[in-house]
């Protein structure tokens, strides 16, 4: 089949545009990378069309936002490159058009019902679902916080509108779909994968990770990602403030977001604070990590959730991500309320005090891990084009 994948950025469309091409499908991928930097995440030349001056002036736009030196210009820079891709997918035919919300609305109207099968990725929840817990959290602290503007929320809607199916990538994100009255039949479900070959404890590390656990030093506790209000900062923080240092030690990988600076300014000297890494990075950080833990308000996915699990590390995770799905409760992690830091503090006294039982964990899982594979995925895909 010939595919086209129009993604802002890269998320995860470069690792599905690479398993789909392996399985025979002639892909295109119509991004803001740079052909050379596509290479690097194993996509051909020939796949990849790319408007980097966008991707260049995007980036820059974004950081000055974040910082408040300007006002946000998405609906400049998301509705541009919407229409470079319109304007280049209208020339050939498709099986399929795999459109990543927020950019897809130029390129939907281009393609007229029943000409192709159009599809929606949506990220993050419903984006009324999604403003509305940001705004919720907004209140609860007092605090200034990163939302949706009003004209991407009234574009994605138009989006959800136009497309025959919208992907989301866990169950939490695709109940809030359907919360909002879109018929279940036009939300998939299609989980996202994760390179076991690059992510999975080899087992001296595993052993490494029991070794300290059953030594009694204090357990070692990472996350990795933005350090934002979104992903629940708030209350990782008080679980910092509040945990004894002799039981656990915290490790965050992130860029901060300018609307949880002054939380990290609270924390930075009871933690430790370094940038976010590449992700071909993270697989040592892991290895070194005993605990993983994840406090987010809302997200579609989340990552580093899979790449944790494979790499055996127990994981404590909110309920408004992909953690009903990934994980076994009790088993490979647990799963918690949002805005709630003492259920987070209280698993964390519980893994102190049964180190045993937390080594076994890690056993077991490195154990019975079964990989959700980037095939796996392209294979639902086919399944689901199929169907």
């Amino acid at each position: 089949m010939k595919l086209a994948i129009v993604v802002h950025g890269r998320f995860d469309g470069f690792d599905l545009a690479r398993a789909l091409i392996a399985r025979g499908h002639a892909v295109t991928v119509f991004t803001n990378y740079p052909k050379w930097a596509a290479r690097r995440f194993g996509l051909p030349d020939q796949s990849v069309r790319s408007f980097w001056l966008e991707g260049a002036l995007s980036k820059g736009l974004h950081g000055l936002h974040q910082w408040k030196l300007l006002p946000n210009l998405d609906s400049k820079t998301h509705s541009l490159f919407g229409r470079w891709a319109a304007q280049a997918l209208v020339k050939e035919q498709w099986n399929l058009v795999y459109a990543f919300s927020g950019v897809a609305e130029e390129v939907l109207n281009c393609l007229p019902a029943g000409a192709c099968q159009r599809w929606v990725a949506r990220g993050s929840a419903h984006i009324r679902t999604q403003d509305q817990l940001l705004a919720d959290e907004g209140r609860r602290l007092g605090l200034p916080i990163e939302r949706p503007t009003p004209w991407m929320v009234a574009r994605e809607e138009r989006e959800y509108q136009l497309a025959d199916r919208i992907v989301t990538l866990s169950s939490f994100a695709r109940h809030s779909f359907l919360e909002r009255g879109v018929p279940p039949e036009r939300v998939l479900l299609i989980r996202s994968g994760v390179n076991s070959s690059v992510f999975r404890a080899s087992q001296s590390a595993v052993l490494a990770r029991q070794q300290r656990m059953r030594s009694g030093q204090p357990l070692r506790v990472l996350y990795a990602g933005t350090f934002s209000l979104q992903k629940g900062m708030a209350d990782l923080t008080r679980v910092v403030e509040q945990s004894d240092p002799a039981q656990v030690r915290f490790q965050f990988l992130s860029n901060i977001a300018s609307d949880a600076a002054s939380l990290f300014r609270r924390i930075k000297h009871r933690a430790e604070m370094l940038p976010r890494v590449a992700e071909q990075d993270l697989p040592q950080q892991y290895a070194a990590a005993d605990l993983f833990v994840f406090a987010s308000i809302q997200d579609g996915f989340g990552a580093v959730l899979a790449q944790a699990n494979a790499n055996a590390l127990p994981i404590i995770a909110t309920t408004n991500c992909a953690a009903p799905d990934l994980l076994k409760e009790g088993e490979t992690g647990w799963v918690v309320p949002i805005r709630q830091p003492g259920a987070i503090l209280a698993q964390l006294q519980w893994c102190h005090e049964h180190r045993s039982e937390l080594a076994e964990m890690v056993e077991r899982i490195h154990r019975e891990f079964l990989p959700r594979t980037w095939d796996d995925v392209a294979a639902d895909f086919e399944r689901h084009l199929a169907g």
